[in-house]
């Protein structure tokens, strides 16, 4: 099964200021900027195998990385900027359409950095399914729990995201129930484009606007997609962090969705189990608990590493950023920077580890 990754950085220059990635954007067709000034976007085509995810991941990373210092940038693989001056908007008319729908509330999403895992569509009704009810393992990823300088929680990135940005647009930015089957949820996104559009036309933007820079499949900011175009399904739920982190989460990610092809997928009780012939997800309502739990606390939620270890995750091997990120209840504009710069030597120092062990 072929599985890609996109994950977002943030680009600060030799003083830990955020800056534009300028030429970073450039360098292949797989780097690229963000809808915002600062951030940077680094994908790896699709990949058959792990170590062949990892081999391509790491070789683009070095030369992202190398490019970078030759300008005197570096990237910061953390889920928030934690504290920084104003972010701005890139000049595109679809980033501004957002801005326009969401009014305030976009601005929270200006601070949010962010991992993609593709996988390639199978037996898509049990992928969408699984993928929802994974949610809670975005808790092994969280990387930054500040914004705009106050704490947060462990995951301040999907708080702040989920809970500020899409409040009033919940269908378009939340986690989704799970579906009987996949034309059900093609119909759930029919029904938000629809939604999105009224409240286009109630803003004063045009059809034909909305239709030039949207369609039904990319108008929605869910955690959970269905990309037609590529074709995968995708999960967006993790915080961007270190490079290893990633490829950890990736790999422990595939061998669950590779099990699909061989079990049985059953939605019940409180909480989950994998075995060798059934996969159990709990219930949609029992599944909150543990979403709400891994983004307010982490892996210091004895409830969400318990569920995670019933799916077959090692969280034991997982040491979220988060919590070394942690200076306490706030942290002024100078450390802030201080810190990016720490954590940009840290991706440097973890992807000069997985050369070596290469």
């Amino acid at each position: 099964m072929q599985k890609s990754i996109e994950v977002e950085y943030w680009v600060v220059d030799n003083e830990g200021a955020l800056t534009a990635p300028g030429e970073l954007a450039d360098i292949s067709e797989f780097t690229e900027t963000e809808f915002v000034d600062c951030l940077f976007e680094l994908k790896t085509p699709p990949c058959e195998t792990i170590p062949e995810l990892r081999r391509t991941f790491v070789e683009q990373f070095r030369t992202v990385l190398d490019r970078a210092a030759e300008l005197d940038k570096a990237l910061v693989p953390l889920g928030t900027p934690i504290n920084s001056e104003s972010i701005e908007l890139r000049a595109d008319e679809r980033g501004e359409i957002q801005r326009q729908l969401l009014g305030t509330n976009f601005d929270y999403a200006k601070h949010c950095a962010g991992t993609h895992i593709h996988f390639e569509k199978r037996n898509v009704t049990d992928q969408l399914n699984t993928l929802i009810a994974l949610d809670p393992a975005l808790a092994l990823c969280n990387s930054s729990p500040y914004f705009q300088g106050e704490y947060v929680a462990s995951s301040a990135r999907a708080h702040i995201y989920r809970r500020q940005c899409y409040a009033d647009l919940p269908n378009h930015g939340q986690l989704w129930n799970y579906v009987d089957t996949v034309a059900e949820w093609h119909r759930r996104l029919e029904h938000c484009f629809d939604e999105f559009t009224e409240r286009a036309a109630a803003n004063g933007i045009s059809r034909a606007q909305i239709d030039e820079h949207f369609t039904v499949d990319d108008a929605v900011w869910a955690p959970v997609r269905l990309r037609d175009e590529m074709p995968t399904v995708e999960w967006r739920s993790p915080d961007a962090t270190l490079p290893s982190h990633v490829l950890q989460l990736v790999s422990d990610m595939d061998s669950i969705m590779e099990a699909l092809h061989h079990t049985n997928v059953r939605i019940e009780g409180e909480t989950t189990s994998h075995g060798t012939d059934d996969i159990v997800l709990p219930t949609f309502d029992s599944l909150h608990e543990y979403v709400d739990a891994a983004m307010i606390d982490g892996l210091d939620s004895e409830a969400v590493v318990d569920y995670l270890d019933r799916l077959g995750f090692q969280t034991d091997r997982y040491d979220p950023l988060t919590t070394e990120v942690d200076s306490g209840e706030s942290v002024s504009l100078e450390d802030a920077r201080e810190l990016r710069l720490q954590y940009a030597d840290r991706l440097e120092r973890d992807l000069d580890r997985l050369q070596a062990s290469a």
